[in-house]
């Protein structure tokens, strides 16, 4: 999984609540094996008739094209839990959302796979799409260790992240790897386990 610490890039907003994973990446992009997820973010916004780009959409505009960062609605990634609708976001380029809150298996799915979410409250997001709006350009800078984000140059805004998933973005560790980091650990409780109960263990060859 791909290290999170700090992040400038262009944000782009969309301040809809409620949106839900089959907004974010429709079934028919999902169902054809090896399609793009990125190409599909969105893809019953982005695009019209004959999947022409529909020039009004945000992410159809530039800079937004090359956006890394999403301002959203409340419960951002309600509705189903298919974990592509994370792999779509990071497959555009987008590497954290900030909303006022998130749908339960959306956020969990995040942290599973290197997107951060980050909850503000409404008001304070609203500010941060007004900031960016009145900026040269659209750009925010988000920092993982200091957990702050805000217009490059100016007075940040603090958020909360949960130390374990914190530590696990900052270092790129999946659960898996996590586990792995406590291997010293389980290879000592198994030697010991081993003695108090050797018939649950196989013979080694």
């Amino acid at each position: 999984m791909q290290k999170f610490e700090k992040l400038t890039g262009v944000a782009a907003p969309l301040l809809r609540a409620n949106i839900d994973t089959d907004a974010i990446i429709p079934v028919r992009w999902i169902v054809n094996f090896g399609q793009d997820l990125g190409q599909g973010l969105f893809g019953g916004w982005r695009y019209g008739e004959n999947d022409a780009e529909n020039p009004a959409f945000i992410l159809n505009q530039p800079p937004y094209r090359k956006a890394r960062i999403l301002l959203a609605g409340q419960n951002f990634g309600c509705g189903s839990s298919r974990e592509e609708a994370v792999w779509a976001l990071l497959g555009f380029g987008i590497r954290c959302v900030i909303a006022p809150s998130f749908g339960d298996i959306f956020f969990e799915n995040s942290f599973k796979n290197g997107l951060l979410p980050v909850m503000l409250d409404g008001d304070k997001v609203a500010a941060l799409a007004d900031a960016i709006g009145g900026a040269p350009e659209p750009v925010l800078a988000v920092d993982l260790a200091s957990c702050t984000v805000g217009v490059p140059g100016s007075s940040a805004l603090s958020f909360h992240i949960e130390e374990s998933r914190r530590r696990a973005l900052l270092l790129g560790l999946d659960e898996v790897d996590l586990t792995l980091t406590r291997a010293a650990d389980i290879d000592a409780f198994q030697a010991a386990d081993r003695s108090r109960r050797p018939w649950i263990y196989p013979p080694r060859p």
